[in-house]
This record gives C-alpha cells, sequence and structure tokens, in this order.
C-alpha cells in the first residue's frame, strides 16, 4: 500500500525544507530508515503547515472553525512517501509507529484520476453557447481575467492545439509552472489530452488568464494510466503553489485552482474513521494543505465527479456520497454539471458531500463541442468540463476584485447566492445552489465597487 508519512524531525531540519532559498534535503536525510517501509527516494519532502485557532480561545484540536497555518519550525512537520507491503499491514503500521516516535501520522496516498464520462452521446451545443450564457456579461464589465494566475492542475497544457482551435496563440507561465519529478515534456507542450481540454474551457471564460501549467497526472509509476496520478504529487504541487501565494503582497494576491479529477475507490484508502483515511477526513495532509492554501488567498475549484446514479462511470467505487476528499472540501467550489439547455447531466455527482454536506456548491455548463481533445466530434464532458468553466468565471471576478476586496470565501458565497435555482426550492443535491449565473455576479461585483469606493 502506498503511504504518505508525516514527521516532526529536529526544527532545523525543517527550516531547510520550509527556506525557498536552500536546496531541500532528500527523503532519505529527513526519514533515515525506517522499518518496513521502502522509501520513495525521488520524492521531495515537503512541509505541511500546522493549524492553529485564529482566535485566542478557540479549540486546538477544532478543523471546524477559523484558521492560521503556521510553517514555523516547531511547528511544522514534513512529508515523506513510500509503499508498505499489503500483507499484515496493520501490523506494519504499528510498528512503524512504536519505532519512530518523529513520525505524528501514516495517511493513504490514493490514486486519482481525471474525470472523463460514461457516455458516448454527441454534443449538446458548443462552446459558443457557453460564452453567449457565461462570457458575455462578464466581458461587458471588462471582466476577463487579465494577470490572473489560473492553475490547471490535470494531464499538462498543449498550448499549439489551444491556439489553433481559439484562432489565437496561446501561452503558459512555464516560470510559475511545476511538474512532479520524473515527468519528461515542456510546459505548454504535453500531448493534447485531458488537461488541454480544461485549459480549454477556462480560455472560453476568461481569455487573458496566465495559465499556470500543473501535470500532477502524468504518473510514471509502473502499470499506471496516462491519466492518473498520486495524491502526495498533488501535495508537492499544492505545496509550490502556496510558496507562489506567499510571495504575492497581500493586497495584490489572487490564484485560481482548476481541479477536475478525485479519487475514485475506498479501496485505495484507508477506511472512514481511520486517521491516515483521506476521503472523509479534514486532518489528511492534503485536505489541510486545501485549507492552508485557502486561507492564504486561493479561490479552489473541484469537479463535483462524475459518479451521478443515472449515469456513473465505471470507476466509480463508493456505494453512496461520492463526493469526497478535496472535492468536497468547505473551503473549495465544488462544481456540478449541465448541458446548455440547463439539465443535469446524468453522470453529475450528486451529493451529499464526504467533507461538507452541502456538496455540489454551484453546476455550470458541460458536454460542449470545445476543445477537440478527444477528437473532432468528442464533446468536452464530465464535471471536467463545468469545473474549469466556473474556474475562468471566478478568474474573470478577480481580474478586477482582489482577495483583500472579497475573500476566498465570500467568493465562493456571491457565487452561491447569484445562482440560478432550478429547482425553485433552495439547495438540492443536484444542481447545488443553482447553476452559475454570470448577469447577476455582474451586478453583485457593481454593488461591491461601489461600496468600496465609498470606504
Amino acid at each position: 500500500m502506498r503511504v504518505i508519512v508525516q514527521m516532526r524531525p529536529e526544527p532545523d531540519l525543517v527550516q531547510a525544507i520550509v527556506d525557498p532559498s536552500v536546496s531541500t534535503p532528500p527523503a532519505s536525510d529527513v526519514a533515515g530508515s525506517l522499518p518496513g517501509l521502502a522509501l520513495d527516494p525521488d520524492f521531495v519532502p515537503v512541509p505541511v503547515p500546522q493549524p492553529k485557532p485564529a482566535y485566542s480561545d478557540g479549540d486546538p484540536l477544532s478543523l471546524d472553525q477559523p484558521l492560521t497555518f503556521s510553517l514555523a519550525p516547531e511547528d511544522a512537520s514534513v512529508l515523506v512517501r513510500g509503499e508498505i507491503q499489503d500483507r499484515d499491514g496493520a501490523a506494519r503500521l504499528a510498528m512503524l509507529g512504536a519505532k519512530r516516535p518523529d513520525i505524528v501520522g501514516i495517511s493513504a496516498d490514493p490514486a486519482v484520476e481525471t474525470m472523463p464520462t460514461c457516455g458516448n452521446t454527441p454534443p449538446v451545443g458548443d462552446w459558443h453557447d457557453v460564452q453567449r450564457f457565461v462570457t458575455d456579461a462578464l466581458k461587458s464589465e471588462g471582466l476577463d481575467g487579465t494577470g490572473v494566475p489560473l492553475a490547471i492542475v490535470d494531464t499538462g497544457i498543449n498550448v499549439a492545439h489551444l491556439g489553433t482551435v481559439l484562432g489565437s496563440p496561446v501561452t503558459v507561465d512555464a516560470a510559475r509552472s511545476w511538474k512532479p519529478p520524473g515527468v519528461a515534456g515542456n510546459f505548454g507542450q504535453f500531448p493534447v489530452n485531458h488537461g488541454t481540454m480544461c485549459a480549454f474551457d477556462s480560455l472560453i471564460v476568461a481569455r487573458k488568464v496566465s495559465l499556470l501549467d500543473i501535470p500532477v497526472l502524468l504518473s510514471q509509476r509502473q502499470g499506471a494510466t496516462v491519466m492518473e496520478g498520486l495524491l502526495s504529487d498533488a501535495i508537492s504541487a499544492y505545496a509550490h503553489l502556496w510558496g507562489l501565494l506567499e510571495q504575492m503582497p497581500r493586497e495584490r494576491r489572487r490564484m485560481v485552482i482548476s481541479n477536475s479529477w478525485g479519487s475514485f475507490k475506498p479501496t485505495w484508502d484507508f477506511p472512514p474513521g481511520h486517521p491516515g483515511n483521506y476521503s472523509d477526513n479534514r486532518a489528511h495532509p492534503f485536505n489541510l494543505i486545501v485549507a492552508a492554501l485557502e486561507v492564504s488567498g486561493a479561490d479552489i475549484l473541484f469537479a463535483a465527479g462524475n459518479c451521478g446514479v443515472e449515469c456513473p462511470d465505471g470507476r466509480c467505487g463508493f456505494p453512496s456520497r461520492p463526493i469526497n476528499g478535496a472535492n468536497s472540501h468547505p473551503s473549495v467550489l465544488s462544481v456540478a454539471g449541465v448541458d446548455t439547455h440547463d439539465a443535469r447531466v446524468g453522470y453529475s455527482s450528486q451529493g451529499p458531500g464526504r467533507l461538507a454536506v452541502r456538496k455540489p456548491d454551484i453546476a455550470t455548463y458541460t458536454h460542449f463541442s470545445g476543445s477537440k481533445a478527444f477528437g473532432q466530434n468528442s464533446p468536452d464532458s464530465g464535471t471536467s468540463a463545468a469545473c474549469p468553466v466556473a474556474a475562468g468565471v471566478v478568474a474573470a471576478i478577480r481580474s478586477k476584485v482582489s482577495v483583500k476586496e472579497l475573500s476566498p470565501s465570500r467568493m465562493r458565497t456571491l457565487i452561491r447566492r447569484s445562482a440560478h435555482d432550478v429547482g425553485g426550492h433552495g439547495y438540492d443535491f443536484d444542481y447545488g445552489y443553482g447553476i452559475i449565473n454570470t448577469p447577476a455576479i455582474v451586478d453583485a461585483v457593481r454593488r461591491l465597487g461601489k461600496t468600496t469606493a465609498r470606504l
């Protein structure tokens, strides 16, 4: 079983890992010999911040409250990864913890995969329809994503293909992009695949964003598929993005992160209730770093998934509540899918979520003819397509509204409150709060601008 080991080494070693100006020590120097665990020597140790109550009277053991996150050497922990034999796994984990008191946690490192759909149905409408329904209202207010970093955490981006389909050149910000160790290829030049589709679907809404190429799902593990990675690589990617965000002045801080992937099978995970579980556990290292990045000022979006009851993906392994892990995190916007006729697509996962009950948050458009990443007649589909459409909306707003004016939490509230309530009865587990409604969002941004101008 693949695992993430959370350790608390000596503070000077933690400082060397946290400090971006020095070379990070290798995993073997951090962990030494771990009995029963085959350490991954290529995985660069990752610092994990310590959550702390934002207020002096807060509960030091609760994650369900306003939090700050500390990377001070006396607070932070460090992650390494490796593999434990499945045979007698529980005994091996117990032995590891008993022999090494500097180990503070052992968590699942499940495979995570992209979210294409199950069906072979033709597209409903095209990307110009999406622009009419979503983009035009934003453009009328000058909300086009100018200068906003938008990270596509996926299989990599191919800018040549994007430029051909969009009819004008596309670039990525290579200096701020990131890839796992061992992944070959240049940023913006990866094979046309799922990540290129996601980048396209964000650009049709916010054409002037600064794309960050984060090909986490280009796994180099033996036997892995081309669209599969490890959650530990996503942790490393998020640590990189957090470092970028922390370098920005607070008043100009902005970053949008689009994630069209997730964990499909509980067999890849520790069971709920186990301290190393991912699907139901806000204290898992990845779920912690998601929360830390959001507190720092990032707008984070996840696809709700494609395990809807009418047409579930064949990989869906959760018998109920398939929106799990970070896809259901209270600090992210979880995105369901509708077609261009406003009908929910049958594969779109339904709530309740596992980390937060009210998931998905909102729905937006998918299953339209767009990027042609999978062929001339194949739609951009799944909640995989809906998520970057929504990310484009958030990036467009951020081109004029700073985190100081509208925190990520308030951004999510604005999008939920302005959504078109399809069912007419408030929140539901199919559409969330409704379909994203950019004319209403533009009205809210105008009001916000007037309020800010008076301050």
